[in-house]
């Protein structure tokens, strides 16, 4: 599992940045950078051993993407560290499905592009076969339909590896929730991948 917790000074000082930053700070995001980038490599590196090995967009790729599109977002206000990295979850799930999207439509390289849902914590062990980013992708949009804050929370433990706790800060939820609510939009991806 990947951490996003530092120590008491460094997450104090993440989310002070983060809040300069929100406020306009162009500045701020210089400085918070070298605090996060170790982090959002790790997570990028975690989220590449459940893809295809023969995968041409590497963490790194994927990071500095993240950053770019960071870059681009105004008048966003980051609460805190997990905020951020909640955040963070969501733009990487929208850079691989892009990415995902221009593989598909290459006509020398299309095709599926896979993760390993086995890699979720506490997933069935059925899920042997590995549906295509596209396919997760469209699941989640649907259970986004009816329920936002199962999706953040897919989002944030899947594509970022918070911990119960991290997404219970981000989203302001107890822990008992979350737990609750992940159990429960695990069980509907699994069911709804399956079809």
């Amino acid at each position: 599992m990947v951490t996003v917790s530092g120590s008491a000074m460094v997450d104090a000082e993440v989310t002070r940045l983060l809040q300069q930053w929100s406020g306009g700070d162009r500045k701020a995001l210089d400085r918070l950078i070298p605090h996060i980038y170790d982090e959002l490599h790790r997570i990028a590196k975690r989220q590449f051993r459940r893809e295809r090995p023969d995968n041409t967009l590497q963490p790194t790729a994927l990071v500095n993407e993240l950053y770019i599109r960071l870059i681009k977002q105004s008048g966003f206000e980051y609460q805190n560290r997990s905020h951020f990295f909640g955040i963070a979850a969501r733009i990487m799930r929208q850079v691989l499905v892009d990415f995902a999207r221009e593989r598909k439509a290459d006509k020398r390289g299309g095709g599926k592009y896979t993760l390993d849902l086995s890699a979720i914590p506490d997933m069935p062990d059925e899920t042997a076969t590995t549906p295509d980013l596209l396919a997760i992708d469209q699941a989640l949009d649907r259970l986004a339909s009816f329920d936002s804050q199962q999706l953040r929370i897919v989002e944030m433990k899947f594509f970022c590896g918070l911990s119960i706790e991290e997404i219970s800060e981000a989203i302001e939820v107890s822990p008992a929730t979350v737990k609750r609510e992940w159990a429960l939009a695990r069980a509907w991806l699994f069911l709804e991948l399956k079809k």
